[in-house]
């Protein structure tokens, strides 16, 4: 996907607000219209063509919305709520592999593999995860010519305590706070939150950049665990929360941008 791509679908996740509660001014403004005169035209209908804009109508008036593929792309491949809110069957699951040295290429490609999924690790070689293994090994991306040994694993621990040791082994949760930490700061470093106006277009997309390229580096590491699971600190749904209050104001002011050419410095997208 190319960068401008993402950013557009990044920018057009702070407009959900506005189509998920539409007041009479909203739906006459409608993202028909404010893609029209902002130079989006194009671009939308390209998004709508991938499937990740959906396009209806509500009182006679065109609206796009993101769609389910779509708003995953533009909040960086996860949805905190789902995944937060999804019920564990308290069963971890484990991959215990053996990959020679001399296919270490194919060791490195699995264990990136687990860790995209999902996965932490115990040691080099033991994996572990609160969900389900995909369904085969073709999904993991093993080589099965590379892989002596590949054992998957579910147990049921004895206790709560047990549970816990595992989470705090296996994935780093002081480095996930710590990246959790500085999208607090982005956030809090929105351009418009010293007064009413709008900020210029240049500081909004610069910050929209910063904050998406630091809620991006936090959720790259957090598996995001089920609730019950989640380490006591843990920053992440404190920061989701105020994320989403920021990114209502920033398309709130994006809605509101002058036009370039009328003495606005707005925000472009290739």
């Amino acid at each position: 996907m190319k960068p401008k791509t993402k950013e557009l679908l990044y920018h057009l996740l702070w407009h959900v607000d506005m189509l998920s509660r539409p007041t009479f001014r909203n739906l006459t403004d409608s993202y028909e219209s404010w893609a029209y005169r902002n130079g989006f035209t194009d671009q939308l209908r390209r998004l709508e063509s991938r499937g990740w804009l959906e396009r209806g109508t509500q009182f006679d008036h065109a609206v796009h919305r993101l769609s389910p593929a779509g708003r995953l792309v533009a909040l960086g491949g996860k949805d905190p709520e789902s995944l937060w809110s999804r019920v564990w069957d308290g069963r971890w699951r484990f991959v215990v592999f053996d990959v020679p040295v001399v296919h270490g290429a194919a060791r490195t490609r699995l264990r990136r593999h687990l860790r995209s999924c999902g996965f932490g690790f115990l040691q080099n070689s033991v994996w572990v995860s609160p969900d389900a293994v995909p369904p085969s090994l073709s999904g993991l991306g093993v080589e099965s010519s590379a892989v002596e040994t590949l054992i998957v694993l579910e147990a049921h621990l004895a206790s709560r305590e047990n549970d816990s040791q595992i989470v705090t082994c296996a994935w780093d949760h002081q480095e996930i706070d710590r990246r959790y930490a500085r999208c607090l700061e982005v956030l809090d470093g929105f351009p418009g939150r010293f007064g009413r106006g709008n900020p210029q277009g240049r500081a909004l997309r610069e910050w929209g950049e910063q904050e998406f390229e630091a809620w991006r580096a936090a959720v790259e590491i957090d598996p995001m665990l089920p609730a019950c699971l989640l380490p006591p600190g843990y920053l992440g749904r404190k920061v989701w929360r105020r994320r989403c209050e920021v990114l209502a104001l920033a398309g709130e002011a994006a809605r509101h941008m002058p036009k370039s050419g009328t003495g606005g410095d707005q925000a472009e997208f290739g």
